[in-house]
């Protein structure tokens, strides 16, 4: 077991067993936080993107090129719609182009940012709310502690595992139980969204 494994296995009897029956989840990062945002507007999601309709609708657009700013910004909302790409999609990946050349976020060393530093340079691009970043520090860019309650997979495993209530209390249940997870955050968060496809296929 690494450090992780360990501290969580003495820490909950839940995330025990699943360390115990499941490998350690391993997610591959496109290392790409342009790419994964792009992702996220499309899917709603990053680990699971090689199932998304809409992404390979968007690849099939960009000809399978991984998306630019200058790319983006180079297509139309015909062009999209043409390709069953909905509109407010369309309008807030263009949003996403714009804010990235005009704040010049190309290139940026994002593996060398802080948590909060990453936090307050994507926050502020129209269309990328709080899930969003935390999705990209957490699958993007591989950061240890991240946690984030308003996650509806999270939610919807944690109810089930843990008995809380699915109520207005669940979120400051659900924070409460996760410090002591701490540092190790991020590995829960994966093991615990493995464990809820394992429960399902069971």
């Amino acid at each position: 077991m690494n450090a992780a494994q360990t501290h969580l296995s003495n820490v909950d009897p839940v995330l025990a067993e699943a360390i115990d029956t499941l490998p350690l989840p391993v997610v591959e990062s496109s290392q790409d936080v342009f790419f994964d945002l792009c992702t996220c507007i499309l899917e709603q999601q990053i680990h699971y993107r090689a199932k998304g309709v809409y992404l390979k609708k968007f690849l099939a657009l960009t000809q399978d090129q991984l998306p630019t700013p200058a790319l983006l910004l180079g297509l139309n909302a015909q062009e999209f719609a043409q390709h069953k790409i909905a509109g407010n999609k369309f309008k807030a990946l263009q949003h996403l182009a714009q804010h990235w050349q005009q704040a010049q976020l190309d290139p940026t060393d994002w593996f060398g940012l802080t948590d909060e530093a990453v936090r307050q340079r994507l926050l502020p691009i129209k269309g990328i709310g709080p899930w969003t970043v935390e999705m990209i520090l957490l699958y993007t860019l591989g950061r240890p502690d991240i946690f984030h309650p308003d996650d509806f997979q999270l939610k919807k495993i944690m109810a089930q595992c843990y008995g809380l209530a699915n109520d207005k209390g669940l979120r400051a249940a659900m924070l409460a139980m996760a410090r002591g997870w701490q540092p190790y955050r991020s590995t829960a968060v994966l093991y615990l969204l493995a464990w809820k496809d394992y429960l399902k296929k069971r």
